[in-house]
């Protein structure tokens, strides 16, 4: 007989994921301690998601007006550098993404994986575009006179952006990355009810290179977190890609108190269709120089 008792078959609890905002570089819950839950497409819970409240939306301002001016001044080929390690980070936690896709849009699991390639594909888009912008929609003017006109574009500042509501994550990059790419800060409103790949994606920002407070992800009801940040005196331009007719209408009215540039909601048929330079331009300022050529000489030449 041996005297090996057998063994006890051993128990583990789930350990379920706390999912939470992306603020300054850090992870708080909703200053409000509210919570919302998220289901799938078949109406099972997944996760509790932050309910944000105007205090939140309050603060993510802030930290994207203090990130604003490094990351303005930043060089757009460093910003390139950040941006395609962005899409490294997604690439090695690529299942994950698979997986919060196919359950937020009730897709299968190659169509999710799909959608999630076109995202990493999408961040090295924009990653090779944030040096190249410049030269297309800037240069120099001829003038009559003696005279170097030169004009460049410049990031426009705070961008509130609001992330389409079906396309949970293809969606929010193609609306979130052409922001940030050309030197502009976000404050970004998740989809209402398929927030859970867009709060991941700030886990994959905070260990990438992006310095804190250049994104900044908010979740919650869209149209509560929207209307304090469209009359946020301190947002420079809003993106209202995610907004219905009746609330874009109503937060470009609010908009209007500071001169906010606005992005109107445009229907998108295919989000991985190339999206062209559209939205990099829809956020940038254009800086014209002028300066005297003078004179190098009796003869006349100038330079």
């Amino acid at each position: 007989m041996s005297d090996k008792s057998p063994k006890t078959e051993q128990q583990r609890l789930s350990v379920f994921k706390t999912y939470k905002l992306y603020v300054g570089g850090k992870f708080p819950r909703s200053e409000s301690g509210r919570v919302y839950e998220v289901s799938d497409t078949k109406g099972e819970w997944l996760a509790n998601a932050p309910l944000s409240s105007r205090k939140d939306a309050r603060d993510a301002v802030v930290a994207a007006r203090k990130a604003f001016g490094g990351w303005a001044g930043a060089t757009a080929y460093n910003r390139g550098q950040i941006l395609y390690r962005v899409a490294e980070m997604l690439e090695g936690r690529r299942g994950q993404f698979v997986r919060e896709v196919a359950d937020a849009e009730g897709l299968s699991k190659s169509k999710a994986a799909e959608q999630v390639d076109a995202t990493i594909d999408r961040w090295v888009w924009y990653a090779g575009w944030t040096d190249k912008i410049a030269q297309v929609v800037g240069g120099g003017n001829p003038v009559a006179g003696p005279y170097f006109n030169l004009s460049s574009p410049e990031p426009t500042g705070v961008v509130a952006v609001l992330a389409p509501q079906e396309s949970s994550f293809l969606g929010l990059v193609s609306v979130l990355a052409p922001v940030i790419a050309t030197g502009n800060t976000a404050v970004v409103i998740a989809s209402e009810k398929s927030p859970l790949p867009a709060l991941s994606l700030g886990e994959v920002l905070a260990t990438s290179d992006v310095p804190g407070g250049v994104v900044n992800v908010l979740s919650g009801r869209t149209a509560e977190i929207a209307a304090p940040l469209a009359a946020h005196q301190d947002v420079n331009a809003l993106d209202l890609a995610g907004a219905d007719e009746a609330l874009a209408k109503e937060l470009e009215i609010a908009a209007a108190d500071n001169l906010k540039r606005v992005l109107r909601p445009q229907p998108v048929d295919d989000w991985s269709a190339t999206p062209g330079i559209d939205r990099m331009t829809a956020f940038l300022e254009t800086k014209t120089v002028w300066h005297p050529t003078g004179s190098l000489g009796a003869s006349g030449s100038a330079y």
